[in-house]
């Protein structure tokens, strides 16, 4: 592959990610209802957010792919470490969002960093104690 398809391939790639950090804003969420309809709402919000983490997940780790198997076929040396340390870069990136998704899916609903910093409308969760040897 040619230097010109992988620049544009690579600019492809990043064209897309800025337009879904661009991407308008939703609607705040409606204000919290009562009982189980909340929870009920709030396992529905985190479900779907979860749902488009993952894909968001997938999609990063096929273009990592595509530029992994780009950078296979560089033949020149300057060239093909300047593109590994981007690949090393998103490779960090990705496993990182994976590791997130995973966490935050394991969490559950309402029990994510909002909860912890008190902005479900409750009290801020203190921080955990550490008893200290004597």
């Amino acid at each position: 592959m040619n230097r010109k398809s992988l620049l544009l391939t690579v600019m492809l790639i990043l064209t897309s990610l800025t337009w879904a950090q661009n991407a308008p804003p939703q609607a705040p969420p409606p204000p919290p209802a009562k009982g189980a309809e909340h929870h009920h709402k709030m396992a529905d919000m985190h479900k779907q957010h979860m749902e488009g983490m993952k894909a968001d997940v997938d999609k990063m780790k096929a273009s990592l792919d595509e530029l992994k198997a780009n950078v296979a076929k560089i033949g020149d040396p300057a060239e093909k470490a300047r593109w590994q340390t981007n690949v090393d870069m998103w490779t960090v990136m990705v496993g990182h969002m994976e590791q997130m998704s995973k966490h935050m899916d394991e969490m559950g609903p309402g029990k994510g960093m909002m909860h912890h910093h008190g902005e479900m409308g409750g009290p801020a969760t203190p921080p955990p104690t550490e008893s200290k040897p004597q």
